[in-house]
């Protein structure tokens, strides 16, 4: 077994979760309980000039800022260290390690600046610190690139070297291979570290697996109180106290890191919780940065297969660094399943007819004002279609879907209400079995200037100018308004995104519908009040 140390990391990582403000009060409190716990190197925060000095922060502009939050802790036999993400921290702002409560310096190594990080690294070292290289995403490398990394790193000779698994892709395999391989090149004297992320559940496994592995080198292993840390979480720092204690001859209080957790962890995690996340489980599996599943389940719009799928397509040189532009071009991509629907749009238009069509939505209006649309169903009896939902007590002819989350949500209804009601989708969604009555053409539907392109309203109403219907009328479309809950009949048809983007989609939906009245192609009347509503 290699004999271990270990590094606390809930200043620093676990700081993504409260943009690094713990409160003064807190970091003091975590600080010098890892202290009283033993903890081998602690590490406080990042190095970021960006970002000006708050007392609150453990993120701090140099290291002056970080003398400031604790020069006067006591800081037993711990070492402490900083992290610098390299590039965001010029050497002017790092004073001297002899004038510095920093004892060292963790630096993110990126793959495509790495060489100028090591030479940042060379500069760090002359200034007196104790260096760990820190390659991140290091399921980016062949073996070849590890190799000559390696071999620029020897050439450095800092105190220790990190495998760094920043997307927590690693398995037990691929992570002991990569520890072999930089095990054999690295020079004896270096330490070796390993930092995971739980995507996989598999950051303590994975460290206990490296434990147990044979080697005359030092390894240094990562933890954070809780787990708490960027995505998915960091190693829980409790379990690696609890085995190194148990397997490993240690003698770390695990007292005072539980009292971490209850005094000053729980509080942030009960407001803002991490750990394993389906969607942190997805990118993992596709190999790709957190943030292509975030972007596209905020959409609400697919399905987990269809997100799945998406992932799927991601580029290799795009796996790893997230972007906006190309993951939305990936969306509607494979959203544009693009079919001819001319008959389609015959049949629907034959089946309607000149009767007047009235579009339910799920708006709580529908339910305030259910008397009046009842009303106006009996007086106009007219041809009625519902979005992405079947209303209660309302008997509806058609549903229009065109969202696979809306799709799957609906499941079992749709089977209750097979042969009462039509199914007209949009070739975005695809139907669990069978077909649906009648197949519309998303891509002629959507408007791709919009930062939404396919709201649903709109796309109806698009649907049914091109079809030639001429008498339109609206009930249960409120319109929407940025407070949680408020915005649905049924509550659990919520969007998350719709807080950000209220007054955006109720202008644009108005615009539309102001538009299809000036053309003169459509009269669209209000049965409910609505923001849609030009007042």
């Amino acid at each position: 077994m290699s004999d271990i140390m270990l590094m606390d990391c809930t200043l620093r990582d676990g700081g993504f979760i409260n943009k690094w403000n713990f409160g003064h009060g807190d970091m003091v409190n975590l600080f010098e309980r890892a202290v009283s716990a033993g903890i081998d190197y602690i590490e406080v925060g990042f190095l970021d000039s960006r970002e000006p000095f708050d007392i609150n922060r453990s993120i701090t502009p140099d290291t002056k800022g970080m003398d400031r939050l604790f020069e006067n802790l006591d800081h037993g036999n711990s070492k402490i260290f900083a992290m610098i993400d390299y590039g965001t921290c010029p050497i002017e702002n790092i004073s001297d390690a002899k004038d510095s409560v920093i004892d060292g310096i963790r630096v993110m190594v990126k793959k495509k600046t790495r060489f100028e990080a090591l030479k940042f690294c060379g500069e760090l070292k002359k200034k007196g610190y104790m260096v760990f290289v820190q390659p991140v995403s290091i399921t980016g490398y062949s073996d070849e690139e590890m190799t000559d990394l390696v071999k620029h790193i020897n050439e450095l000779d800092p105190f220790a070297m990190s495998i760094v698994d920043t997307y927590g892709l690693l398995d037990q395999s691929n992570l002991i291979h990569y520890y072999d391989l930089i095990n054999g090149l690295l020079n004896k004297n270096v330490a070796l570290g390993y930092h995971a992320h739980n995507n996989f559940q598999l950051a303590y496994s994975n460290s206990i697996a490296l434990c147990e592995r044979k080697s005359d080198r030092t390894l240094l292993l990562d933890g954070s109180a809780y787990g708490m840390g960027k995505s998915a979480g960091n190693c829980p720092l409790e379990l690696l106290v609890m085995y190194a204690n148990s397997h490993m001859g240690k003698h770390y209080d695990i007292s005072q890191i539980l009292e971490m957790i209850d005094t000053g962890i729980m509080k942030i995690y009960e407001k803002n919780p991490w750990g394993y996340q389906l969607q942190y489980f997805l990118c993992a599996s596709n190999d790709c940065h957190p943030k292509y599943a975030q972007h596209l389940l905020k959409k609400k719009t697919l399905s987990i297969r269809s997100i799945d799928e998406i992932l799927k397509q991601i580029r290799k040189e795009d796996r790893l660094a997230f972007n906006e532009e190309y993951i939305e071009e990936l969306y509607l991509k494979y959203q544009n399943n693009e079919i001819s629907d001319e008959r389609a749009k015959k049949l629907f238009a034959e089946e309607i007819g000149d009767e007047e069509v009235l579009i339910i939505g799920p708006g709580r209006s529908i339910e305030k004002k259910r008397d009046v649309v009842v009303d106006h169903i009996a007086q106009n009896a007219p041809v009625i279609i519902s979005i992405n939902y079947i209303p209660d007590r309302i008997a509806v002819k058609y549903i229009f879907i065109s969202n696979s989350k809306r799709y799957m949500q609906l499941g079992s209804k749709l089977t209750e209400y097979k042969g009462k009601i039509k199914t007209l989708a949009t070739s975005n969604v695809t139907p669990a079995k069978g077909s649906f009555d009648h197949s519309f053409d998303y891509t002629s539907l959507i408007d791709p200037d919009f930062e939404i392109p396919d709201n649903s309203l709109p796309m109806l109403l698009r649907l049914l100018k091109n079809i030639g219907i001429k008498r339109v009328s609206l009930a249960g479309f409120d319109g929407y308004v940025p407070e949680k809950n408020a915005n649905y009949a049924d509550s659990t048809m919520e969007y998350e995104f719709v807080k950000d983007y209220a007054i955006k989609l109720n202008d644009y939906t108005k615009n539309v519908i102001k538009q299809l009245r000036a053309d003169k192609d459509m009269e669209i009347k209000f049965i409910t009040e609505s923001e849609y509503e030009e007042h």
